[in-house]
């Protein structure tokens, strides 16, 4: 029998829908993904970067991320703010995302 996910989880799950158009890999192990916040009445949080302050998909992807946030049943509300601090580089990513890119 699978475990039941927490909300954070099934949060996270979603982020690894989401992509940056230019990149083949997810969002969540590009490393994007900064800080995520789930507090007692179930709104969500997300503090996300963008692989450049120039990046084309600037002004579409958060709104996008917060949609699929929203859509996960118990999601109250779902916030996400973009920072660039720390600036993101190919070291924030994960393991699977430097394989897929070829970047050993």
């Amino acid at each position: 029998m699978e475990a039941i996910k927490t909300l954070e989880e099934r949060v996270v799950d979603v982020l690894k829908t989401c992509f940056d158009p230019e990149i083949p890999v997810n969002i969540y192990d590009l490393g994007l993904i900064y800080e995520i916040k789930v507090d007692e009445g179930n709104d969500v949080k997300v503090k996300m970067t963008l692989t450049s302050p120039a990046c084309p998909v600037a002004e579409t992807l958060p709104p996008e991320v917060e949609q699929k946030i929203r859509e996960i049943p118990d999601v109250n509300k779902a916030t996400v703010t973009i920072t660039f601090d720390p600036p993101w580089d190919k070291e924030m990513m994960s393991e699977e995302a430097r394989l897929e890119l070829g970047m050993w």
